[in-house]
Parts: C-alpha cells; structure tokens; sequence
C-alpha cells in the first residue's frame, strides 16, 4: 500500500458509530416487515409513531417506548423491528389489546434532558387522546430508560399528572455505561475533525452516561462535567418517579457470571491503516496501558493509561460489539485485523438493575441474588441468564417483561 493510499485510509475512516443494537439498522437480507404507524405525533425535540391495539380504533392502554443512544436522529422503523424481529415483543402487546407507541428524538446523542421532553409530550398526547381509564405504561431501552425516569420524575415534580402505573427499563445505565477508553481515545485520534464516532463519544448524552469519559481536549480520564450535573438534576426532581411501580431488565447475569475475558490482554491489533495500534482489556492497577495509537497521516504516536479502573470489559453485563464495531470499519478501508475479543460489557448487570455502583470491582462482580432485593433502586428486577447484547429483546427477558404490565 503507499503512502498515499495509507493516508486516504486513515482519514476515510471514522464514519461509524457504536450504536444501541435494538434501533439499529436491521442485519443486511432480513425479511422482516415493519407495519405503517395508525397516528404520528410531532413532539418537542423528537416525534412519535403509534400502533394501536388489536380491534381498536382508538388509543385505550398505552406503552410508551422511548428510543436508546446513537448519533442523529431516531429511526422508528428500525426501532420496531428490534422490538420485534427476534421475539414478538411489540406483536405481543399489540394482541392484548396494547397501543405501542415509539418514541424517537431529532437528535439521539442530545442530552437526556432535552430528549426527556419528547416523553412528556407523549405522555400528555396520549393521556389526551386515551379512551377509557387504563394506566399507562412508560419506558425504554438503553438511554430510553433514563429519559423516561427523568421524565416521569420530572412531572412529578411540577405536578403534572402523568397517570403511569408502571415505569421499565431494558438495560439502562443507571449507575453508568462503559465504553472503553482506549475506544474513546481513538475515536479522535483519527485524523478526521469532527468524524462521527468523535462527535459520539463527546456527544451530551454519552458524557452524562458514561462512568468515566475521555476528553479529547485534556486528554484526561475522568467523570465529566455534564454527568455530575445529571445527576444533580436527576436528585432535583428525586431521582426516580415515586407514583408507578418501578422494574428493570439487564442484559447480563446476576449471579456475578462475567464474560471470558482476562485482563490486560489485547483485544485488537491493526496493520496496514493506523500501524501497530493495539488495544488491550482493562485490568485493574496504576498507569496501565490500555492502547497503543499508531498513524501514518499526519504522524502521530500516543499511549493510553487508565489507573484505579476495575475489570471493566469482562464484567458482568449487556455487551456491545465495540471492537468488532471498529474492526469490521477498519477492514474495509484496507487495515489487517487481529480480534480477540470483539465485545465487551457495555451497561454492567449492577448498573442495569441499580443495586450497585461500578467503581470498584468487588461491587461490579458481586453477585445479585445474593444481595438483599430491597438494596435496589426498582421496585423488581430480572437479569439474563445467560449473557446477551445490550438490548437484545430474547424470550427470556420478554416475557418477564410482559407479565409486568397493569391489568
């Protein structure tokens, strides 16, 4: 490859983004048909599709679905086939009488905040529209839990009545998600300013998420700025909402059951585009390397350290594809890859289910079931038996979730 051809390639690199698997693009070849809304509503700072029950005609049991993370805006055709195409979550409803209505954001990667607003919207559409009395039912998926917690508990707070009789969330990062930071510091090491991935990773939402996050201006490690305020915003209008029931679904296993992972291995090497750089699973200790950044154009050479980090990747968790991600991306502009571990944990089991914080590793691995329920957040809980994707809508998880619903 030349030298000029080795420049094209890094910079050609970088539209890809580490998106939230149940609203991604659907896989290449599925036959997978999403039906037409019966009623879209515009929202502020984002919009609604609805589908109504079976044999009705109006709106009468409403379940608010609120979008997850990723860059742009919402996709609800999407949305709906991952709710839908590996188990019948959304069919499910809709054949109980259900109005499945999703709700997406202009702008996915916006605070949470802001997206919040599209689920009060909603909230007030639907509570206008309904016919008859039936409660409803608010939630979401990855980010989608938190924006339905802070817009729940944020009526509350004004007075506003929101008529909720059950709050979910489906892997949310409640106490934090992980992506890891030898990822974040890559993602504007490529020599492309202002290349999606970057904006991801630097986005609003992403630093109120994350546990730690890496600013592409400091080069520092650390809790950003916005997520201490988030969670001070969260506290202003008391964390969670007090009025419905409150459960959540995690991705990963309870019984303390991570993925096989060992520490401080490496877990991708690229050749040819960005020579040399390596990435390396995260171990616990001071000053250790979690990547080696290598590029041709314009020259560059940077190691990447974290220090007092618990064994994050092979914690017990959701997982995401997050070097596969990047693999897959760097392969098609010509790099050799050697992948070793293409996910890792992305919201850990504790976080989804709120029972602990990820700062220390005893906490991050501990066992759920071994702990006092009452020691959670919700009100209930279920974990995976088996680790899954984050997000993934498996039987399992599904039906738990659905004989959760209000009569």
């Amino acid at each position: 490859m030349s030298d000029f051809d080795q420049g094209q390639s890094e910079r050609g690199f970088g539209d890809v983004t580490l998106a939230t698997p149940v609203s991604a693009e659907p896989p290449a070849g599925s036959a997978y048909e999403v039906p037409q809304p019966d009623q879209e509503w515009i929202l502020p700072n984002g919009f609604a599709h609805v589908f109504l029950g079976e044999g009705s005609e109006d709106i009468t049991q409403p379940v608010i679905l609120a979008d997850g993370f990723d860059l742009g805006k919402s996709n609800l055709k999407w949305l709906y086939s991952g709710l839908d195409r590996d188990f019948s979550f959304l069919t499910e409803l809709r054949g109980q009488g259900r109005d499945v209505i999703l709700v997406g954001y202009e702008e996915r990667s916006a605070s949470v905040l802001d997206n919040a607003e599209a689920v009060i919207g909603a909230v007030v559409q639907a509570n206008a529209l309904q016919s008859g009395g039936a409660a409803l039912t608010v939630g979401g998926f990855s980010m989608g839990g938190l924006v339905a917690r802070y817009a729940l508990a944020k009526m509350e707070q004004q007075g506003l009545e929101h008529r909720a009789a059950l709050y979910f969330s489906y892997d949310t990062p409640h106490r934090g998600a992980v992506v890891p930071i030898a990822l974040q510091a890559f993602a504007h090491f490529i020599p492309w300013s202002n290349n999606p991935l970057s904006r991801q990773m630097n986005s609003p939402a992403a630093r109120q998420m994350l546990w730690r996050h890496y600013d592409p201006k400091t080069r520092k490690i650390d809790v950003a700025p916005e997520r201490t305020r988030f969670l001070q915003d969260l506290a202003r209008v008391g964390n969670w909402p007090a009025r419905p029931r409150k459960i959540a679904v995690a991705n990963g296993r309870g019984d303390g059951t991570g993925l096989q992972i060992a520490p401080g291995m490496r877990a991708l090497k690229i050749g040819r585009v960005y020579p040399d750089t390596a990435f390396y699973t995260q171990a616990q200790g001071e000053d250790i390397t979690v990547a080696e950044l290598k590029r041709w154009f314009p020259p560059s050479q940077r190691t990447i350290t974290t220090s007092d980090f618990p064994e994050l990747d092979g914690a017990p968790g959701g997982t995401l594809h997050s070097y596969g991600i990047i693999a897959d991306a760097l392969e098609k502009v010509g790099a050799t890859i050697d992948l070793r571990h293409g996910s890792v944990c992305f919201v850990p089991s504790v976080s989804a289910v709120a029972i602990r914080d990820i700062d220390q590793h005893k906490d991050l691995y501990t066992n759920i079931y071994e702990l006092e329920p009452e020691e959670s957040e919700v009100d209930a809980f279920r974990c995976s038996s088996e680790t899954t994707t984050h997000t993934a809508i498996t039987r399992e998880l599904g039906n738990w979730l659905l004989k959760q619903l209000p009569c």
